[in-house]
């Protein structure tokens, strides 16, 4: 299954009537299954959701937890990545290796590790001394 042509179909259900911007996401699991989400805008802006939060909310209640590739697409000029908040949630369930493919509806294509997304990001090992429930 194609990521982008999955993330470009989901990407037409979005719910955009303050922005009108579009966003279609698609992420493939290390079971090979695949999940989709859009951006759903909410009146209160920061109540929406990123199409990849909500691709990662569909991979998780289907029971999965490993990302090994992503797709998001936007009608855009250029290739639209991940926002910050988002590359932090996909680096949640996916390492530094894993592709991030950037796409337009016209197109247009670029193709980047979630590393190279995401340079220093914020990891468990980081909450080594921790304590849960402290």
């Amino acid at each position: 299954m194609d990521l982008i042509d999955t993330a470009r179909a989901v990407r037409e259900n979005a719910h955009v009537p303050y922005s009108g911007f579009k966003v279609g996401a698609a992420i493939r699991t290390a079971s090979g299954a695949v999940f989709a989400g859009c951006n759903v805008e909410n009146l209160a802006y920061p109540q929406g959701t990123c199409a990849e939060a909500g691709a990662i909310a569909a991979m998780c209640a289907g029971g999965e937890r490993v990302i090994t590739e992503i797709a998001v697409i936007a009608d855009a000029p250029m290739p639209v990545p991940p926002c910050g908040g988002c590359r932090q949630k996909l680096r949640e369930f996916a390492g530094p290796d894993v592709a991030v493919i950037m796409a337009t509806t016209d197109g247009a294509q670029t193709v980047m590790t979630l590393g190279e997304l995401l340079p220093g990001a914020f990891e468990p090992g980081h909450m080594a001394r921790a304590t849960p429930g402290a």
